[in-house]
């Protein structure tokens, strides 16, 4: 399944605890199991990380919030690209009910 994930500062950090956390990224790698799409660092205060990745594994998902929970407010969601969406669309559409 997909997944984009918005990691946003945890309020009251410090400098030096940002700068920590951005040096600690560069070492480090996504959990096995997880294919990245994409990783954005929008030029914004909030969200300060833009990840989407492909995993079917929730340990991977465990392992992400755990390594990150300290310095980042973690918001998963499970996400379709637009290109599938409109594959998949009508078909749901037309079992809706009403």
């Amino acid at each position: 399944m997909d997944y984009v994930m918005l990691l946003r500062w945890k309020p009251g950090l410090t400098r030096q605890q940002r700068d920590g956390a951005l040096m600690n990224r560069a070492g480090w790698k996504y959990p096995a199991g997880v294919e990245i799409i994409a990783e954005y660092w929008p030029a914004a205060e909030d969200p300060a990380v833009v990840s989407i990745f492909r995993t079917n594994d929730f340990g991977a998902l465990m392992e992400i919030g755990v390594t990150w929970g300290d310095v980042f407010d973690i918001t998963t969601l499970p996400a379709i690209s637009a290109e599938d969406g409109l594959k998949v669309g009508p078909d749901v559409m037309g079992r809706r009910q009403f």
